[in-house]
């Protein structure tokens, strides 16, 4: 249902986005909702909109604390290796003998609940790809309104690549994931794959708006898109609109409001007695499209099936590079999502190399014969290895 916002509310989130400091974000936040119509189709807009007030009321607290030096966790971390993974999961879940068990990390592992208070990372090998594991503070009921700093845990999941969700399969498997799902879900994060999806990439100024629409616009064109979008002072950006969309799904991405990441279930503690019949209600209930890796961090079973896991859920592909004079490709790989072209590598090397493209060839084992003369528009494949070609 559309918010159908005066201009005065369009103009307002837009001195929101453009605020400097976190001061004044809020004040143009708290504006900003004194100007939001109250009817059915704000409610959800009204909701994130105080859910952001009261997070960065909180943040500005934290920093005054830190100031005066009796500040509280510190929460965000630099992503590092080719993802960042977020483990969330309520207490006692195992989650620290997780991090434990597949990375470098030191944490400390305890019979105690709430032992974690603050992230705690670790690198995961997987083939010739690091992973970024990262063990966030247990979730609980209420975390998404501010309870035991569960808004930041939040943040971290919403900010990270992918999602782990934890699961102890010696308690109740369906009130877990009750919880832990109620909680993202307040916190407008998504684990099941949206059929839509639209980026706001925000230039600078005179760049100029481009809109690309990968998908297919639902009851709306580009001109409205564009309408919708000027609307919001949106100017000088690139929008790329995914999947079946509406005008409302664009609406949405103005305000950051839902964000998808993809997931997968950790179910530990398969020593136990009663996991398996408890893994066993955890497949009905997550259903089909949530991959479920059963584990155990005390015996080490299933722990192999973690990397492999991960690298499916988050739809990526590794290139590898070669110069045109070299016989051996680069022994780093370039991380692209699943579905990217042979432009979409060249524009991640380098802006140059887009722009003077000639063509590419491409080495692969699904390919008839390697290798094969290419154009930017063709589609890659895991492993492949791409020697660009510039004029």
């Amino acid at each position: 249902m559309p918010t159908n916002l005066t201009v005065y509310a369009r103009k307002k989130w837009n001195e929101v986005i453009l605020a400097k400091t976190p001061q004044e974000k809020l004040e143009k936040l708290h504006e900003f909702l004194s100007l939001i119509p109250k009817h059915k189709g704000t409610e959800k807009l009204c909701a994130q909109t105080k859910t952001k007030i009261a997070t960065l009321r909180k943040e500005i607290e934290e920093k005054k604390r830190q100031r005066k030096g009796r500040g509280g966790p510190r929460f965000f971390l630099e992503k590092e290796g080719a993802a960042q993974i977020v483990i969330l999961g309520q207490t006692k879940s195992g989650r620290s003998s997780l991090l434990t068990s597949v990375t470098n990390a030191k944490t400390e592992v305890s019979d105690y609940p709430f032992t974690t208070l603050e992230p705690v990372p670790g690198m995961l090998q997987f083939e010739d790809l690091q992973f970024q594991i990262v063990e966030a503070p247990a979730l609980l009921e209420g975390s998404a309104t501010g309870e035991a700093w569960g808004q930041q845990t939040l943040g971290l999941a919403r900010n990270a690549d992918g999602i782990i969700l934890m699961i102890d399969l010696q308690d109740s498997a369906t009130k877990q994931l009750e919880t832990i799902q109620n909680e993202l879900e307040k916190a407008r994060i998504v684990i099941q794959k949206p059929k839509a999806r639209v980026d706001i990439q925000r230039k600078h100024v005179g760049a100029g708006l481009r809109i690309i629409a990968v998908g297919r616009l639902i009851n709306c064109n580009l001109r409205d898109v564009e309408n919708l979008l000027k609307g919001y002072r949106i100017i000088d950006a690139t929008v790329k609109i995914y999947g079946e969309a509406t005008l409302d799904d664009v609406e949405d991405a103005i305000f950051e409001s839902t964000t998808y990441r993809p997931a997968i279930l950790v179910a530990n503690k398969m020593d136990s007695p009663q996991a398996s019949k408890n893994l066993q209600e955890l497949k009905r209930i997550a259903g089909p499209n949530l991959a479920i890796v059963s584990i155990s961090c005390k015996t080490k079973r299933g722990l192999e099936k973690l990397g492999p896991a991960i690298f499916k859920a988050l739809e990526i592909i590794r290139v590898y590079t070669k110069e045109p004079n070299d016989r051996a490709p680069s022994n780093k790989p370039f991380i692209l999502k699943r579905g990217s072209s042979v432009g979409d590598l060249a524009k991640q090397i380098h802006s140059d190399f887009i722009e003077r493209f000639a063509y590419a060839r491409v080495w692969g084992t699904r390919l008839p014969f390697s290798p094969q003369k290419v154009g930017s528009s063709f589609a890659l494949d895991d492993k492949d290895v791409v020697e660009l070609h510039t004029k």
